[in-house]
């Protein structure tokens, strides 16, 4: 690039700042190259009319990246609700096999889990049954 061609810094900042831009979004775009050109005056005009381009194409670059962002957001939206759904059967299930089972196999699956792997509300109601069936037992001996 032949910096003498330019008449003050400035233009020659426009200039580099046009290239970047232009590079930048083509690339960023796959390769859609908008050509604005410059002359050596630089003018107001030329000025505007990058900043135009340049503003253009953020604009462009916002709505793809808040269009994926949507889908984005629609998609985990929609795993959620599954989630949700799965994890509402999943407790009622648990909830009836809890209730059909006998004391004897809920103690007996209950003492197969680690305490770490149990809610607080699971490990107290587990206690409680088994401080329960403890008393019952010594109860019923008497």
């Amino acid at each position: 690039m032949n910096t003498e061609m330019f008449k003050t810094p400035m233009e020659l900042a426009v200039y580099q700042l046009h290239n970047f831009s232009i590079s930048f979004f083509s690339s960023f775009l796959g390769g859609d190259v908008v050509s604005v050109k410059l002359d050596n005056s630089a003018s107001g005009a030329s000025v505007v009319a990058i900043d135009n381009k340049i503003e253009q194409a953020m604009d462009l670059v916002k709505n793809h990246l808040m269009y994926a962002v949507r889908e984005e957001v629609e998609i985990l939206k929609e795993q959620i609700k599954e989630l949700a759904e799965k994890n509402n059967q999943l407790e009622r299930e648990n909830s009836l096999l809890k209730n059909l089972a006998s004391p004897e196999q809920l103690e007996k699956f209950q003492s197969r889990i680690p305490s770490e792997a149990l809610t607080p509300m699971e490990a107290q109601e587990l206690e409680s049954s088994q401080q329960g069936g403890r008393y019952s037992t010594v109860g019923s001996a008497v």
